[in-house]
């Protein structure tokens, strides 16, 4: 079977990867000692969906005393423990307690989002010759287009579990089938995502997908994080790392315009560690436009095999730290500048602005509309193929 490859201007990337990744929930607090034999994966029934259909829960736990929890809805990561420098865990996903409020989530917490994560400018690509409408739902700066899938992408439907579990490893592997015109999009589409939590405190999520006609996608995972396991608080205390010397701007519909700019001597320059807030409301364009950060950055970290470093981040006050490496050409640092407190999450917490950002590896935005892009593009007989690894640790 011929694979698909992603061919970056600026850095030579394959879009074919091998991951898995899972989710966890909040203990409330306790040490990796203390629950150090406790590595499992079980599954129980989380609710019904509104024609009555069951959607299960995964919880997986590793040796170390982190847990994951997954949903089939949305193939949803619901929440994850990270101990911090002191061995007390806690959530650090924004989120929701109960199947009924994840079928409420406009912010596509935890999510695997698709066909195509982000967005395509004016809801509409050319392919093949062929022009395709889709689904717009989402208008930054007055301007339509189709994000995250549309109206009812990847996001919003019932996915399949089987869970597995080796010695080092436990995880979930998710199947959904997606329709031939499904939100506009052309072929029918078998995506599986897996997550997986391993014992050296990684969660890994992969997804692999084939299709019957020539198609587009860019299958992304979107959880939002406060590594300082407390939901109220800002997130702009956080000190971030991109490994990117360069990043890509947009218009005002948040459409990246073609540049691909140079970071150095901006606020969007995190190739070294920088407090997130320390530069977000400077006078610069970019950071006009997004309302914060928003953007996708060209990835350029060092190389471990097929994966490429793409982002750290670390809560100074707890100590605790995630590192991400992906095989995919570009990170989202999304801010959390939408968040609102109009959302009640987990715990009944209300979600304030910047309380939780995202970093999101993927294809660059609208791909399908920019020839400069790495190819978004998958045929019948290829393989697509997206990795991105959470690393845990505290410091």
């Amino acid at each position: 079977m011929k694979t698909l490859t992603l061919v970056l201007p600026l850095v030579a990337m394959s879009v074919l990867l091998n991951s898995c990744d899972n989710g966890g929930e909040s203990t409330g607090g306790g040490s990796a000692d203390s629950t150090s034999s406790s590595s499992s994966v079980s599954e129980a029934l989380y609710g019904q969906m509104p024609d009555g259909a069951e959607a299960s829960i995964f919880t997986l736990s590793n040796a170390n005393g982190m847990e994951a929890k997954v949903t089939e809805y949305g193939a949803i990561l619901v929440s994850i423990t990270a101990a911090d420098k002191d061995g007390n865990f806690a959530d650090v996903t924004h989120g929701y307690d109960t199947l009924e409020g994840w079928l409420t989530n406009t912010s596509y917490f935890g999510a695997t989002v698709g066909r195509f994560g982000n967005r395509i400018a004016n809801g509409k690509f050319t392919l093949e010759g062929m022009e395709y409408p889709l689904v717009t739902n989402n208008d930054p700066g007055g301007i339509p287009c189709a994000l995250h899938g549309g109206t009812k992408g990847f996001d919003k439907v019932l996915w399949k579990g089987e869970s597995f579990e080796n010695e080092t490893d436990r995880g979930v592997k998710l199947t959904y089938v997606s329709a031939d015109g499904e939100e506009g999009y052309p072929g029918t589409l078998t995506t599986v995502v897996t997550y997986t939590l391993t014992d050296n405190d990684e969660l890994i999520w992969e997804a692999n997908a084939t299709t019957d006609a020539s198609t587009v996608l860019n299958v992304v995972h979107h959880s939002y994080w406060n590594l300082s396991g407390d939901a109220t608080t800002s997130i702009n205390d956080h000190e971030l790392t991109l490994y990117a010397d360069h990043y890509l701007p947009t218009d005002a519909g948040l459409i990246p315009t073609g540049e691909v700019a140079p970071v150095a001597e901006t606020p969007m320059d995190f190739t070294t560690s920088h407090v997130i807030g320390a530069r977000v409301e400077e006078d610069f364009e970019a950071l006009k436009l997004g309302a914060g950060y928003d953007h996708a950055w060209v990835l350029s970290g060092e190389k471990d095999g097929d994966l490429t470093r793409a982002a750290r981040l670390k809560d100074p006050e707890t100590g605790r730290v995630m590192t991400i490496s992906t095989n995919q050409p570009a990170i989202q640092f999304y801010g959390g500048n939408f968040l609102d407190g109009t959302v009640t999450g987990k715990g009944e917490v209300v979600y304030e602005h910047r309380t939780a950002l995202c970093l999101e590896t993927e294809n660059y935005p609208d791909a399908p509309n920019n020839p400069d892009a790495p190819s978004a593009v998958l045929q019948p007989g290829e393989t697509y193929y997206h990795k991105m690894v959470h690393a845990f640790s505290a410091e």
